[in-house]
């Protein structure tokens, strides 16, 4: 019984943004609203088995903790109702009126984005009540929270088409019940067998009870039974355990209509007992590419069977966030909050134990599925290279993991380990070579190559964003030191030295009028040992920042100190011998600034003044 009279009240704008499109633009999977309000109920009795922990009162009265399914023909309705922890009213406005979270910026952002309207994106964002409205033209939500009294229930109802009204009802019963009232054109749902189906499909392994009236003569009748598997997966032995309950499990678990590429499960007994089960997509989760690191997902953690947390990211480091999965444990305390997350002991070892268990994992696919590896690198890859940085103790295992292009492959496609590389090394080889650039067509075509493809040197090109800030924390691998072919100078033999001696001091005359016509330009000028086919190029200190990166952070508004770049030239290349024998000096100028702004524009860097360039090279070439 209503004792209020209903208020009126606008969603938010970008609630309202979210419920346009999922009634406008989501046409498959419509099925989606049952899987994500019965997640929604799951969601609920566990927050309310954990909280009557402390407070075993809010247990009373109603028994174990359930889900309904039910449907009503004449009515036209399907209800989703829960005996969780309920909601008050200020809880129902925040959780279906207004959304906080940027959570919802990004699904806007990323439903604009997707070409075809994907409602996978539904769940990821944390938006899935908002999935009803794609079978209904009108829900009604009525909610008690466990620990207010039964005149304090609330019902929230609306259209979705930008308003929504509340009332204070009476509701003797504590949780939440979900009732959508289905479009004229969705009869589908109005059949048991129908939202059999879909449970067993979506949510078979959901931890508690999904219950739905038996049919009789095609009708819900009132008895009611339980039609989902409702118990923990993970608890089970391995061996009862189907490929497909595991699959089934994680698209319940990861919001994903794929299966997952891999996955581990592991029991772990002694001083401290605990279970993990853990996937690893096929496909980023759109949370991942779309909130980027601050924004990430953790393990739901369970404490015997208990509920704690529906995201503890203390459970991984920071680059395996695209993982999924459940860790439950025997003996953390109960009590447990973010805290004593942060600060417990037990739950480092969990923690490491999961670190080996995903590199374990990986590196099979590696060893045995060299087809499901490349899937796994392609969407993940980059977020493994994160690892090299973040975690010391596995650097090592992370390195062998990760593939890069070749002077030895075939293409942007083809790439080799730092395994595949020190095989091929010859005898006395102690140097693994490589480049960064921002693309993998300005790697290989990279001048700073050629000495190194004339002595059939291989070396690795590097054209992820990332590689050049990895690469400070990868200084050598198995024994081997890994240098950038751009920086420092190159090692030589005695014959090698002796002969860039000679070069350097036939070349004096020239360095000297190079210097003196590139001024503050240059910080330094000097015949390369790197170059055999290109008349320039830059050559970097060991420490210096690769160009592109630098250019990247100015981009993004990083203030980047001022370096002036070191040209390394070619004296026998037609363009020296031409600035060599120039007599004009304005000529000389722009010949010499040429070269610079060639050596630049191949190592990615910035020109300080492009329009400059275009006059240079117009003026060269017009003669």
């Amino acid at each position: 019984m209503t004792n209020a009279t209903p208020e009126t009240r606008k969603f938010e704008a970008e609630v309202a943004q979210v419920l346009h499109l999922v009634t406008h633009s989501l046409y498959s999977h419509k099925e989606i609203f049952l899987r994500e309000l019965i997640s929604n109920a799951s969601d609920a009795c566990d927050k309310l088995r954990f909280e009557s922990i402390a407070q075993p009162d809010l247990l009373a009265g109603e028994g174990e903790l359930q889900i309904q399914v039910s449907w009503d023909p004449q009515a036209r309705t399907v209800t989703v109702r829960d005996n969780g922890i309920g909601m008050s009213r200020d809880e129902v406005v925040a959780n279906i009126g207004t959304i906080a979270s940027s959570g919802t910026r990004r699904f806007l952002e990323a439903m604009s984005t997707e070409q075809k309207t994907d409602a996978r994106l539904i769940g990821q964002f944390g938006v899935g009540f908002y999935s009803a409205f794609v079978v209904a033209d009108r829900v009604t939500v009525l909610s008690r929270r466990a620990d207010l009294a039964t005149g304090e229930g609330v019902k929230w109802e609306s259209d979705g088409k930008g308003e929504y009204s509340l009332s204070q009802v009476d509701l003797p019963e504590r949780g939440t019940a979900v009732i959508l009232h289905l479009k004229a054109d969705e009869d589908e749902f109005l059949k048991g067998w129908e939202l059999r189906s879909l449970i067993r499909k979506y949510s078979d392994h959901v931890a508690f009870p999904i219950r739905m009236p038996k049919e009789q003569d095609g009708k819900p009748g009132e008895e009611f039974e339980t039609v989902n598997d409702a118990s923990a997966l993970w608890a089970k032995p391995r061996n009862e355990i189907s490929d497909e309950d595991y699959q089934s499990f994680y698209k319940s678990l990861g919001h994903d209509f794929n299966d997952p590429l891999a996955w581990t499960h592991n029991r772990v007994e002694g001083s401290q007992s605990f279970t993990t089960l853990l996937y690893v997509p096929e496909q980023p989760p759109f949370d991942l590419m779309m909130g980027g690191r601050d924004e990430r997902k953790g393990l739901k953690l369970y404490i015997k069977r208990v509920f704690i947390m529906d995201a503890a990211e203390e459970l991984l480091p920071n680059y395996l966030r695209f993982v999924r999965g459940v860790v439950d444990a025997d003996d953390l305390p109960l009590n447990v909050s973010r805290e004593i997350l942060q600060h417990n002991r037990q739950l480092e070892r969990i923690r490491a134990a999961c670190v080996k268990r995903v590199l374990d994992l990986i590196e099979k696919l590696a060893r045995d599925e060299p087809e499901k590896f490349a899937t796994f690198y392609k969407s993940f890859g980059n977020t493994l290279k994160e690892g090299i940085a973040e975690d010391s103790a596995n650097r090592e295992r992370i390195a062998k993991l990760l593939r890069f292009a070749s002077t030895k492959g075939e293409g942007a496609g083809q790439t080799v380990s730092l395994d595949d590389y020190i095989g091929r090394m010859t005898v006395g080889e102690d140097t693994i070579w490589y480049i960064t650039a921002d693309s993998y067509a300005a790697a290989v075509g990279s001048p700073q190559l050629e000495a190194f493809k004339a002595k059939g040197t291989e070396v690795l090109l590097m054209s992820d964003r990332i590689d050049e800030w990895m690469l400070g924390s990868l200084n050598e691998y198995a024994g081997k030191k890994l240098r950038n072919v751009a920086k420092g100078e190159l090692p030589l033999d005695e014959a090698g030295k002796k002969q860039q001696e000679e070069a350097n001091k036939a070349a004096e005359p020239l360095l000297k009028k190079l210097k003196d016509l590139l001024g503050d330009r240059a910080g330094d000028v000097r015949v390369s040992a790197r170059l055999t086919d290109s008349p320039s190029c830059l050559a970097l200190s060991d420490y210096e920042m690769a160009p592109h990166l630098a250019r990247l952070l100015r981009e993004a508004g990083h203030d980047m100190p001022e370096s002036k770049p070191t040209l390394e030239i070619n004296p026998q290349h037609p363009l020296l011998k031409r600035l060599e024998g120039e007599g004009d000096q304005a000529r000389a100028a722009d010949l010499a600034n040429l070269l610079l702004d060639q050596a630049e524009i191949a190592a990615g860097a910035q020109l300080p003044d492009p329009a400059a360039f275009v006059q240079r090279l117009n003026r060269l070439i017009g003669g």
